[in-house]
């Protein structure tokens, strides 16, 4: 028999989930409506390894359809979700992020699509101008397919499954909209693993909301004290088993999330995305 959970233990568990992430207390109301939702949002987590069993096509496409009733900007609908079926075709994206086994074995792929084809193909249908051709068209297109993305990982946690959202698609662009034939003004958001979880997967901390929420103004705070701060929490429970690159940086006495974040970022990274992007047919001015 399923064990019944008080809201005072929901409750509980969604403070002790916060408190972790974050390092500070956020006080819950049991009586509030929604908690089992917001207990599966506060410990939130990557899965990168997953059963040996299929994904139902039939829930994939519920959950397709629950994704892209995500809110949408002016009800413009700039996103779409492509499920890759064919194997060879999840392979060859895999081989594409060596560093990436997950990808080939998860057992369903998708991937997220910025779509700002649509909407000039409407004006042309409807014999109207389309003086829109800029960079809102590409930013409000990304925003959708980031929304759908976000709302497809909640509905697949919903129902028990994991997600690892794979952003580096975007180092191969061409090689993925040629593998996938993706068309003028479509190019690949991220692409997602989805699969039922073969074991629990650890919470992330993330930086303390006395960086990153703010009331009514910026609040422009101590960011070398508070960048240290988290790094230390952060060690206490998620420390890097290996340091980035010590061949040219050496090795760090302490390494936390800012060492590898400058690290990796000391790297040029997809510096001609923006080339693929306008020669998919997006304008950025």
């Amino acid at each position: 028999m399923q064990e019944h959970i008080t809201p005072e233990r929901t409750g509980k568990i969604i403070e002790d989930a916060l408190a972790e992430r974050f390092g500070v207390t956020c006080p819950v109301d049991p009586a509030l409506p929604g908690l089992e939702e917001l207990a599966c949002i506060a410990r939130h987590c990557v899965h990168r390894r997953f059963l040996p069993r299929p994904v139902d096509p039939w829930l994939l496409r519920l959950l397709c359809a629950c994704a892209l009733s995500a809110p949408s900007k002016s009800d413009l609908q700039q996103a779409d979700i492509l499920v890759v079926r064919d194997k060879a075709k999840q392979s060859a994206i895999a081989a594409l992020i060596e560093d990436m086994p997950w990808i080939a074995q998860a057992p369903a792929f998708l991937m997220f699509l910025a779509n700002g084809a649509r909407l000039p193909q409407i004006a042309a249908m409807r014999d109207k101008p389309f003086p829109n051709d800029h960079l809102d068209l590409f930013f409000n297109a990304v925003a959708d397919s980031a929304i759908v993305l976000a709302t497809f990982m909640r509905a697949a946690a919903a129902v028990g499954l994991g997600c690892c959202p794979i952003s580096a698609v975007r180092d191969s662009p061409e090689a993925v909209s040629e593998l996938l034939d993706l068309p003028e003004r479509v190019i690949p958001l991220a692409g997602l693993c989805v699969g039922w979880p073969a074991e629990p997967s650890r919470m992330t901390p993330r930086l303390g909301l006395d960086v990153t929420l703010h009331e009514d103004s910026y609040r422009k705070a101590e960011l070398a004290q508070q960048i240290e701060t988290y790094d230390r929490r952060r060690d206490a429970t998620r420390p890097y088993a290996r340091q980035r690159s010590p061949e040219r940086w050496g090795r760090a006495a302490f390494y936390g999330w800012s060492e590898d974040k400058a690290r990796q970022y000391s790297e040029p990274l997809r510096a001609a995305f923006g080339r693929y992007v306008r020669a998919k047919g997006f304008r950025l001015d």
